[in-house]
């Protein structure tokens, strides 16, 4: 019964903590990019980008799609960028970029 009681509460702890934003934890969840392709049409980036830990992503080159095309006014090829992305419904992505400082 009390390794029950034990298996429920770690269960519970580890259903609490992925609730749980990344932010929250203590996890920086944006990383460092630099703009290679805009694609206002398409509403998707090409960024070259360090670790997404939030994604458990090593670096590497590859498309975003934007939750908003209105943030592919603010960015041109080139750019150094800080962004946050997510993983829904099979697609990468960006939620959201600012430059660098």
């Amino acid at each position: 019964m009390r390794a029950a009681r034990r298996l429920l509460l770690v269960a519970a702890l580890a259903c609490g903590a992925a609730a749980t934003p990344a932010h929250a934890q203590g996890i920086d969840d944006l990383s460092d990019g630099e703009v290679r392709k805009v694609d206002r049409q398409g509403k998707k980036l090409t960024l070259k980008h360090g670790e997404i830990k939030n994604l458990g992503m090593p670096p590497m080159a590859m498309v975003f799609q934007v939750q908003d095309a209105a943030m592919l006014d603010k960015i041109k090829s080139g750019d150094k960028v800080r962004f946050r992305a997510v993983f829904v419904a099979g697609k990468y992505i960006a939620t959201e970029i600012r430059p660098a400082k």
